[in-house]
């Protein structure tokens, strides 16, 4: 079991920030606006389905997983808190935030499903925020002259991710969940994330005008593909999740916990009962 500490994150972010905040740069600063756009309805999916693997354990078995699941749902839903302040900076800024919307209306259609249904879908996005977290700790270089406190919000959020990677994992397979799903489930998801990051990144950059810059393209390139490019760096732990022995911690490093210990200013513990609600 894992023991998840629940932090506040000691930054400000209702202070408006620059448009091109990530480096100056309307590719990476469109994606990473993105993907902030997903985080608040796909981390209260992700509470929830880690809550209704908790009730389906039944008592006994509940007790193993308890202490750790209610600290990935502290971390989750002051991770919701902090994407829905960033995202309403970028609303003032003229951005329409299109994926919350589909993906709201997608997660509907799994009312009443078995609650492995929705691990297995939690357990394959958290393995893609998972790597995206491990490649920003080690090449947040990448993105830049940031501003420093967005970059202490997505460094703090990318290692809360890794930490707590394999919790909804773990809780499918306490609950019998099996090999074809969980694969199934990665595939579609696999399909979905990609295509939503595409359509929002480009409708930023659409409402941005910066949509048909070849300066825009050109940076994409280098920032997808480059010798550290996100693409190339993280396809073979995309891939990992296809293999049979697969486990969310053989994919960890310790850049998580170097961070949190190297940043402690940046961040206080809370109790993961008021963060939970």
């Amino acid at each position: 079991m894992t023991r998840l500490v629940v932090r506040r994150l000691l930054v400000d972010l209702e202070s408006p920030f620059a448009r091109h905040w990530c480096g100056g740069d309307a590719f990476r600063t469109a994606l990473f606006n993105a993907l902030s756009m997903s985080f608040p309805v796909g981390e209260q999916f992700f509470i929830d389905a880690v809550r209704r693997g908790l009730d389906a354990l039944g008592p006994e078995r509940r007790r193993d997983f308890e202490e750790e699941a209610r600290g990935f749902i502290g971390q989750e839903a002051t991770h919701r808190r902090i994407h829905a302040l960033f995202n309403a900076q970028l609303a003032r800024q003229g951005l329409v935030n299109h994926w919350e919307a589909r993906a709201t209306a997608r997660l509907a259609l799994l009312d009443g499903a078995d609650a492995r249904h929705w691990l297995a879908i939690t357990a394959a996005n958290e393995h893609f925020t998972a790597i995206l977290a491990e490649w920003l700790l080690g090449n947040h270089d990448l993105l830049g002259d940031i501003e420093p406190r967005l970059a202490t919000m997505w460094l703090w959020h990318s290692a809360e991710e890794s930490e707590h990677r394999g919790t909804a994992f773990d809780l499918y397979r306490a609950l019998g969940g099996d090999e074809a799903w969980r694969l199934r489930w990665f595939r579609r998801v696999t399909l979905i994330f990609l295509g939503d990051t595409l359509r929002q990144t480009v409708a930023n950059l659409r409402r941005d005008g910066t949509l048909w810059r070849w300066r825009t393209w050109r940076g994409a390139a280098a920032f997808l593909f480059g010798r550290r490019g996100l693409v190339r760096e993280t396809f073979a732990p995309w891939r990992a999740y296809f293999r049979r022995d697969f486990h969310p911690d053989t994919l960890r490093t310790d850049r998580s916990s170097r961070w949190l210990r190297d940043n402690t200013a940046a961040w206080s513990a809370v109790a993961a009962s008021a963060q939970s609600r």
